[in-house]
């Protein structure tokens, strides 16, 4: 496989997986084939910035849609479009855009339709992941009833 396709791969992965909070460098490097070194200069050189500004302006990107059109809170766009730092995101956004979420919001809102309901902007974006949905098993027998495996021939007189 080429060099192009490689970085394609990579730059395809973060197109799609943006929001993810666990895509870093390794993730991203893998998906392409490279180690995380060689991979962030070859694609600094062909795209002329490293992946993680890359996948920054995304976010931002993405960030800036949500303020425009969801009635969600900062908070909740930050960590819907995969910062886990609410201090980060205002930063990064503000660099980007030269203004913080609260004023982006500000600035953008109210030039048209009303904002869409933030339970269904979540719903579309696929709603946060709980922290203990990982975790939690699933549902037990209660008290008193015992799981035993059940076979319909052993059954038979």
């Amino acid at each position: 496989m080429d060099k192009a396709r490689q970085l394609r791969l990579a730059k395809d992965a973060m197109d799609r997986d943006w929001a993810d909070p666990d895509l870093d460098l390794d993730a991203i490097a893998a998906h392409a084939g490279y180690s995380r070194y060689h991979f962030l200069r070859a694609f600094k050189e062909t795209y002329g910035e490293t992946p993680g500004q890359y996948l920054t302006h995304r976010r931002i990107e993405r960030a800036e849609e949500y303020l425009r059109v969801a009635d969600l809170s900062v908070t909740e766009i930050c960590h819907l479009v995969g910062f886990s730092s609410l201090g980060t995101f205002s930063a990064r956004f503000k660099a980007r855009t030269g203004l913080t979420p609260t004023e982006y919001r500000a600035k953008h809102v109210g030039r048209g339709a009303a904002l869409i309901p933030g339970c269904y902007a979540m719903l579309w974006a696929g709603g946060f992941p709980s922290a203990t949905s990982k975790k939690r098993p699933g549902p037990r027998p209660a008290y008193g009833e015992e799981q035993t495996p059940t076979d319909d021939r052993s059954a038979e007189p």
